[in-house]
């Protein structure tokens, strides 16, 4: 019952949030979406002009100016408030009612098998800032699946042994470029989506996006036995998947 009315509450909260941001949008503060374009115009042309001079003086400008656009948004402070909130009601609830401890005993069925999980170390990780790439020598595969802030993602596949089947590649990244290098005779899948920014895939196709989605995938992917998927999702910049 109590998981029951902590859904309704995180629920009516979310609602109230969605509600205030339209409200926000339409009537009181309706150059929001306006001002988190041109903050990530100067961003994307910050990233793309980043050895001058100009483009580093863009992309600060354009960070600093998104900051304070989110900052002063009515929605942010009702989502500040709603946090501080929920932390007061936690703390209530374990002062009026604190949690009791009991111990469980449980009878082990002698016929169970307890199943073993191996653990591996990922290629990636999730980061706020920063720069990623797979090692420059010969490294051991393992499925990507990240989320990231800001900061170029590069993954060479010609120094790794793809195993048999479908091999996947989950990128989520804010701002910043995803490079993709495919060996040859490897069949490629790729789904991707993108808010400001630009593609290129084997050199075949490109061009400027803006809030849009594609899938694309080589002629022999469904029958080959060894393949990878790259699902993609960037709100400002570019994808490039190459051969190699």
């Amino acid at each position: 019952m109590f998981k029951n009315a902590k859904n309704d509450y995180l629920g009516w909260l979310v609602m109230v949030g969605m509600v205030i941001l339209l409200l926000e949008i339409l009537f009181f503060n309706r150059g929001l979406i306006f001002s988190l374009f041109i903050a990530g115009g100067m961003i994307y042309l910050g990233r793309k002009k980043s050895g001058k001079k100009l483009g580093k003086v863009l992309f600060i400008a354009g960070i600093v100016f998104f900051i304070l656009s989110i900052v002063n948004m009515l929605t942010f402070k009702f989502i500040l408030l709603a946090i501080l909130l929920h932390f007061f009601i936690q703390y209530f609830n374990q002062k009026k009612q604190p949690k009791k401890l009991s111990p469980e005993l449980v009878s082990k069925d002698p016929t169970q098998i307890e199943e073993t999980l191996i653990s591996y170390e990922p290629l990636f990780h999730n980061i706020p800032f920063g720069q990623q790439k797979t090692p420059l020598g010969v490294y051991e595969w393992d499925d990507v699946n990240i989320q990231a802030g800001i900061g170029d993602t590069t993954i060479d596949l010609s120094f790794t042994m793809l195993p048999k089947g479908e091999a996947v590649i989950f990128i989520r990244n804010i701002i910043g470029n995803i490079h993709i290098l495919v060996p040859y005779e490897t069949e490629v899948s790729i789904h991707h989506s993108g808010i400001v920014g630009s593609a290129n895939v084997f050199g075949n196709y490109g061009g400027k996006l803006f809030n849009q989605v594609f899938h694309l995938k080589t002629p022999g992917y469904d029958h080959a036995e060894a393949k990878v998927k790259i699902v993609t999702s960037l709100v400002v910049g570019n994808l490039e998947v190459s051969r190699i």
